[in-house]
């Protein structure tokens, strides 16, 4: 996916935990940071105390939506996803794409990866791998000091 590409429809998650949004619910109102994650994934499991402190530092100015993406038959136990996002405390909106239909639609392959749209829903921001957490946060800062001058 291209940078000011639209953001695709969330169809077909194999299931939504701690709640469900849909595109529309996530467009106009503000910036949106969807982190792609897996359970057999060491680095996600890394970077979640920083994915989720930009949740905690930006809320009520950033939507914040966890993908579980998995790479091999083991990561699709739904209790298990569910037991490793309790011990990471990832409390906000978990689409769980067993499919891979949002990883398709945004032609993601990587875990972890973070895709930051505007308010509009549109990309302003992609990186994949486990580091550069500074470079995440600046993308968000950004694309939300942008939103709030408009």
């Amino acid at each position: 996916m291209k940078l000011c590409e639209p953001m695709p429809e969330l169809t077909a998650p194999t299931e939504w935990l701690n709640g469900q949004v849909t595109k529309e619910e996530l467009i106009g109102a503000m910036p949106t940071l969807f982190h792609f994650w897996s359970i057999s994934c060491h680095l996600c499991k890394e970077a979640m105390p920083q994915v989720n402190q930009i949740r905690d530092e930006y809320k009520g100015k950033l939507n914040v939506i966890a993908v579980h993406m998995p790479r091999s038959e083991n990561d699709l136990d739904l209790e298990e996803i569910k037991k490793v996002a309790a011990e990471h405390n990832i409390d906000h909106p978990i689409f769980v794409d067993n499919e891979s239909t949002f990883a398709l639609a945004l032609e993601n392959q990587y875990v972890p990866a973070y895709y930051v749209f505007d308010k509009e829903g549109k990309l302003r921001h992609f990186q994949a791998g486990g580091g550069g957490m500074e470079m995440l946060e600046k993308g968000v800062n950004r694309v939300q000091e942008e939103s709030e001058q408009v």
